[in-house]
């Protein structure tokens, strides 16, 4: 678990930390560098080289990875003395940043990672303690000694300090402290109540139970303040002392709504939570939605924050089972009869042509995630699910014996024909 406090340093050890950060960032873009240009070197063709410059390394030239980079950092501390300032563990971090960066861009497919500008670097991380770093008040870290700090909340009992990692932000100086305990907790059961959620833009989300919550504007109470903040930085000299401060500014309103969105969330987690055993998302990528025509309010509401972050969380820690489903279909899906029933984002109301089904488009959806989700979770353990919903599968069975017992409604068959087939 990872918890963060602000912590208050003195002026000596703030100006310590910022030139540790630059420190990092210098070897950050060097370790980059020194592999894009290796990568170069073997991409370029012999007939068509670059007319203004050419990096050439030898092809007896070995890769440079984390281990030879690492072994490499030894010898450029002492040509660079100043290298030595930073602890030993903390300028090693950033080897290990561009090693990471590098194996997501061949697992993802994304481009070559960017250097980081002036600035951009803004954290480093102590790897490891051999004795706890908090002493009552205040926390002790290597080379910089001890800080203030506010334990809103205090460590568990059991728990030990494992890595911090210290945080530059607008608002000033935090610590996360990642903290571990040994023992094994047991996967979530699935058990009592189920609903399903499906989110969007027109509501944050609607349940299965019917219960639809609105989508809270957060940027949209700050929007007049970040406007006018950022139309006075358009204005004002690059690399001045006010355009720095109104950076800090702009920096300290967005903090500010992110604050607002988590806490928001939270919240709504545990709301959740309490009313039901099982929740069942759909399992989306919001990457693509927010490159559309509505990515600004999809990254102003945090969707993908809420179901891929707060609210898992949240059901590990109150005990409630969490899962994802297939995403394909649930809004084009009728949760009453299972009728395929197409309709675009412009139509908000399910009507069904088959069984006359009628109820709002995005609380029919989160039935047909909750009945999948059901429907998975009984294929997984080999048994029925008690104390929950009933799904689509037993729906179309009870209709189907009430409609053979009843020999006057032959009109279901043929309003239903895959009964019949069934």
């Amino acid at each position: 678990m990872n918890y963060q406090y602000r912590v208050y340093p003195s002026l000596e050890q703030e100006l310590r930390m910022m030139s540790w950060l630059e420190m990092c960032r210098g070897v950050y873009n060097y370790a980059l560098g020194e592999r894009k240009d290796w990568i170069k070197s073997r991409k370029c063709d012999i007939n068509a080289c670059s007319l203004v410059s050419e990096y050439i390394i030898g092809a007896e030239a070995p890769y440079p990875d984390y281990y030879k980079q690492q072994n490499a950092l030894t010898a450029i501390k002492a040509k660079l003395p100043h290298l030595k300032d930073v602890q030993s563990q903390v300028i090693q971090e950033p080897l290990r940043r561009v090693d990471a960066a590098f194996v997501a861009m061949k697992a993802r497919g994304h481009g070559f990672p960017r250097f980081k500008k002036f600035g951009q670097y803004r954290s480093f991380l102590f790897p490891q303690f051999k004795e706890s770093p908090l002493h009552g008040s205040k926390i002790k870290l290597p080379k910089l000694g001890e800080m203030p700090i506010v334990l809103h909340r205090p460590i568990p009992d059991g728990f030990e300090v494992k890595t911090v990692r210290v945080i530059r932000k607008h608002s000033g100086w935090y610590v996360t402290l990642c903290v571990q305990c040994d023992v094994t907790i047991p996967d979530v059961p699935p058990h009592g109540h189920a609903i399903g959620i499906d989110v969007g833009l027109s509501y944050f989300l609607s349940t299965s139970d019917g219960e639809q919550i609105a989508r809270p504007r957060f940027t949209g109470k700050l929007h007049r303040q970040l406007e006018l903040l950022q139309r006075c930085l358009k204005r004002k000299q690059k690399r001045s002392n006010t355009r720095a401060k109104l950076i800090q500014r702009i920096g300290k309103v967005y903090e500010q709504i992110a604050a607002g969105r988590l806490d928001w969330q939270f919240k709504l987690a545990h709301h959740l939570c309490d009313r039901a055993g099982m929740i069942f998302v759909e399992d989306l990528d919001f990457r693509i939605m927010a490159k559309g025509m509505l990515g600004k309010h999809t990254l102003d509401a945090g969707l993908g924050q809420f179901l891929n972050q707060v609210l898992p969380w949240v059901c590990f820690k109150r005990g409630v089972f969490y899962g994802k489903v297939d995403p394909n279909g649930t809004s084009q899906t009728c949760p009453d009869c299972g009728v395929r029933v197409k309709k675009d984002l412009s139509v908000r109301i399910h009507e069904c042509h088959e069984c006359g089904s009628l109820k709002p488009r995005d609380v029919a959806s989160g039935q047909v995630i909750c009945a999948r989700g059901l429907s998975g979770v009984e294929i997984a353990s080999g048994a029925e699910v008690s104390g929950v919903l009933e799904t689509v599968s037993r729906q179309l069975a009870a209709k189907l014996e009430d409609s053979r017992s009843d020999l006057g409604k032959p009109a279901l068959y043929a309003r239903c024909p895959e009964l019949v087939e069934g």
